[in-house]
């Protein structure tokens, strides 16, 4: 994916971060490069891909 942004002057006084997700980023400025990676730490026998299991009846 290509972005292009076009920086204008900016001014932060003040920032709170009160909650942060497992995968965020918080950038404040310019930034000439940003590289997104990702690991799954999950074992591959326990990954289920494909139909969900139906529920029983009642």
């Amino acid at each position: 994916m290509n972005f292009t942004v076009v920086n204008k002057n900016i001014s932060v006084d003040n920032v709170r971060v009160t909650d942060v997700a497992s995968s965020a980023i918080f950038l404040v400025g310019d930034a000439e490069t940003i590289s997104l990676s990702s690991a799954f730490d999950t074992p591959p026998e326990s990954l289920i891909i494909g139909p969900f299991v139906p529920l029983a009846r009642a």
